[in-house]
């Protein structure tokens, strides 16, 4: 009997194992390589050198994929879930949640890849009424301002991982939760240079 219930708890313990493992989720030495990466240009450009937006749209809109990063500490400061565009789909829904579409065109519906900068604070009519600016730095993202691509949060984006279910999407402004945008919005407030968001996939 003993036997039986050991053969039965080890099966359990195996799958749920096997079902965490299969669960996408950040990879941390990558982020650390994007971090140094970004770390260089915000040296080289005069942008903040404590703190990066890293937002990595390779993962399911259902984990956490955006990372504000600390240079100094060499980790996260905070982690989130974060919406991208819906592009020919319906808004709201979470059609792409696995494989979105990009595009720095008007009226595409698509995040555009690359560097931003974090402009100024304004009102939103969304989430906790914040939201920034964001000024494309590449090819890829150069439209944002004209876009109104801004950087804000968003009543649907759930605080906790919701995969295998998906973040609903927008008109491409990466948008986070309630919560995680308090917290961001008042580490934001306080720097004196620009920060580094960077949407990369």
């Amino acid at each position: 009997m003993k036997t039986q219930t050991y053969t039965i708890l080890l099966a359990l313990f195996l799958s749920v194992n096997n079902i965490i493992a299969a669960t996408p989720h950040i990879d941390i030495t990558r982020t650390r390589q994007k971090a140094k990466q970004a770390q260089m240009f915000c040296r080289q450009k005069g942008y903040n050198t404590r703190y990066c937006i890293l937002i990595d749209m390779s993962l399911p809109s259902g984990v956490k994929r955006f990372v504000v990063w600390d240079f100094i500490k060499k980790d996260t400061l905070v982690c989130g879930l974060v919406s991208h565009g819906c592009g020919r789909n319906p808004w709201s829904g979470v059609w792409s949640k696995d494989k979105p579409s990009f595009s720095n065109l008007d009226n595409s519906h698509c995040t555009a890849l690359g560097k931003y900068q974090v402009d100024g604070r304004a009102y939103s009519a969304w989430g906790i009424q914040v939201k920034y600016y964001l000024t494309g730095l590449e090819s890829t993202n150069n439209n944002a301002l004209a876009r109104q691509i801004v950087f804000h949060s968003w009543e649907q984006v759930a605080e906790k991982e919701i995969y295998p279910n998906g973040t609903p999407e927008g008109w491409g402004c990466p948008a986070i939760s309630n919560n995680t945008m308090k917290i961001a919005d008042a580490l934001i407030r306080k720097q004196k240079k620009h920060l580094l968001l960077w949407i990369y996939n």
